[in-house]
């Protein structure tokens, strides 16, 4: 999974370890230098009761971009998502901010949706994520 982050964005590997990789990637503003983690998804729930789904909960791995001004990371870790799924688009994708807002999501063969209200990724939002996300 690391691979597409350097190939597709020039990102740099730091560290590889037996659970995760860490990698740098310059942002594309001129914003200096991300950190990236790529490691299993450790907020999957696989048999949550009813009001603990999430909406990531069937999405086996994590991508977290870290580091700089609030702004600055939402619009790195939104190019990150675009990256991805234009060059995976066979891969399912969301992309959470703090683990607390849904800002879009990617299911091959439906395309992108961003959620406009912003929602939740928690239960109490499933009827306007659900269509969207891996079941």
């Amino acid at each position: 999974m690391s691979d597409w982050l350097v190939e597709g964005v020039g990102a740099e590997a730091m560290t590889a370890g037996a659970e995760e990789v860490r990698l740098r990637a310059r942002g594309a503003t001129g914003e200096g230098w991300f950190g990236v983690v790529v490691q299993p998804n450790g907020y999957v729930e696989p048999d949550p009761a009813p009001d603990e789904v999430q909406a990531m909960d069937r999405y086996a791995i994590e991508v977290q971009v870290r580091g700089g001004s609030d702004d600055a990371l939402h619009r790195e870790a939104g190019r990150l998502f675009d990256t991805l799924i234009a060059g995976h688009s066979d891969l399912p994708a969301l992309l959470v901010h703090n683990l607390d807002t849904l800002v879009s999501a990617y299911l091959p063969g439906a395309g992108k949706h961003t959620f406009d209200p912003q929602i939740t990724p928690d239960v109490e939002d499933i009827d306007t994520w659900r269509p969207w996300v891996v079941g």
